[in-house]
């Protein structure tokens, strides 16, 4: 368990709110949000890890947030909720078990016992219904979104994905970007297959070399450094656009760039 502290920008409080990174299985992480001794937790696929953090902190659970339907995102559903009956939030366009707040984007949030509001954002692509929420200036997006890259397109097109990333890097640039897997080195080799003269992606390999070997993860992230490092968010950079053309991509149009990169990372 890793302890990221940071000061909330929610508009309805500035207190202190700690997030626990939880990993779980290889390489997922299971968000833990506290405030005093309630937590609210982003995808817990595994309740286990979850019931262990609750219980050596004496914390109750008040919330869960699913953004997407997939095992390693809502598998503890039931073991948490016989536990400690939270309410669920989650996309209500997914068969998600044990969902008692159905969610579509586009909706506020306002949970009280972490004294944070969420601004749920529709972000599909990697599943038709995937959600995304936005709690001040952190943004917990699940599979969307990831340190140097982005989701396989399970369910979605690459239109809707194209368009759920560019949602996102309209958020402000401080925004505090917490996905849901490691997946930082491993994105970063392809971002610099892609831009192999970007001196930003260089010093993030680095850095994230460097972060790794601490066993510290290399999340969160930050939207400015997504934007400056992350291929799929740089659709109409010259250099992604010439990198796209060379595989396959046969104009410059942002989306036919991001289809031919996304095909590009699928066989990296």
């Amino acid at each position: 368990m890793t302890k990221i502290s940071a000061t909330t920008k929610s508009e309805h409080n500035s207190e202190h709110l700690e997030v626990l990174a939880i990993p779980a299985f290889r390489d997922n992480y299971i968000w833990l949000l506290r405030h005093g001794q309630m937590a609210v937790v982003v995808d817990p696929g595994d309740a286990e890890p979850v019931k262990q953090v609750l219980a050596e902190a004496g914390l109750s659970l008040a919330a869960i947030l699913i953004t997407h339907h997939h095992a390693d995102h809502q598998g503890g559903i039931a073991a948490l909720a016989a536990c400690y009956q939270p309410v669920v939030y989650g996309p209500g366009a997914e068969s998600i078990t044990g969902l008692t707040h159905p969610l579509q984007g586009g909706e506020t949030i306002e949970l009280a016992p972490i004294s944070a509001s969420i601004r749920v954002l529709s972000v599909p692509g990697h599943t038709r219904g995937h959600l995304a929420y936005l709690m001040g200036n952190r943004l917990f997006c699940g599979d969307t979104l990831f340190g140097a890259g982005c989701g396989r397109l399970f369910e979605g097109t690459p239109e809707q994905m194209a368009s759920s990333l560019q949602s996102l890097a309209a958020l402000p640039e401080d925004t505090e970007v917490y996905c849901a897997h490691e997946y930082t080195e491993m994105n970063l080799r392809f971002a610099l297959a892609v831009e192999p003269d970007n001196p930003a992606i260089q010093q993030r390999v680095a850095d994230a070399a460097a972060t790794r070997a601490r066993g510290v993860p290399t999340l969160p992230s930050t939207m400015a450094l997504e934007k400056a490092t992350n291929p799929f968010l740089r659709c109409a950079e010259p250099a992604v656009v010439a990198a796209a053309q060379a595989h396959g991509a046969k104009t410059n149009d942002p989306v036919v760039v991001f289809a031919a990169i996304r095909g590009w990372r699928n066989e990296f």
